[in-house]
């Protein structure tokens, strides 16, 4: 389980692909803390599962599975990742749940500023928009975000500028698959 609270920006240094599945290989800093071999971190909100470690980088497997539901098969070598541990049972518990297992994707169709804010609409199918409500909670990147509103065809999230500079979310363009 996750909070959806970056703890970091991680970079993706490899990525070995095969016919159906990936090995990334990601940079960081502050999450090698504590990182064994076998620990879940969510990369972009995606629970992968740590198969190597070294001092600052670590590598996950993805399977066919993990590449057509989440937007990692869009990641290239220099990508950045929004990156967190999983949850302690002893910690505080910032965000929301998260649990790391996406259910799917939408499009970013409209990005707003408006003085501090930053207001994102995502276009998704039916299939994804009907478990969405407003003022419920959404993880987008693994980022918690509360959904502001919802339509027949998409959802929106306000962005405070903490989460702008302590994530990857703006970093996206009009068009991307989140």
């Amino acid at each position: 389980m996750f909070t959806g609270i970056v703890e970091e920006i991680g970079t993706v240094t490899k990525i070995m692909k095969g016919q159906n599945s990936s090995v990334l290989s990601i940079q960081g800093s502050r999450i090698f803390e504590d990182l064994q071999l076998g620990d879940s971190v969510a990369v972009n909100g995606v629970c992968l599962t740590v198969s190597g470690l070294n001092r600052q980088s670590f590598d996950a497997d993805t399977t066919s599975e993990t590449l057509a539901r989440t937007s990692l098969g869009a990641l290239r070598t220099g990508s950045s990742v929004n990156l967190e541990r999983a949850m302690s049972a002893n910690g505080r518990f910032g965000g929301h749940i998260v649990t790391g297992h996406v259910d799917g994707t939408g499009i970013i169709s409209k990005i707003r500023r408006d003085e501090r804010t930053v207001w994102i609409t995502f276009t998704a199918g039916p299939e994804i928009l009907k478990y969405i409500v407003e003022k419920g909670s959404i993880a987008v990147d693994g980022i918690s975000l509360t959904v502001v509103a919802v339509t027949q065809d998409s959802f929106s999230v306000a962005i405070i500028p903490h989460t702008e500079k302590s994530t990857t979310l703006l970093t996206k363009s009009q068009g991307e698959r989140e």
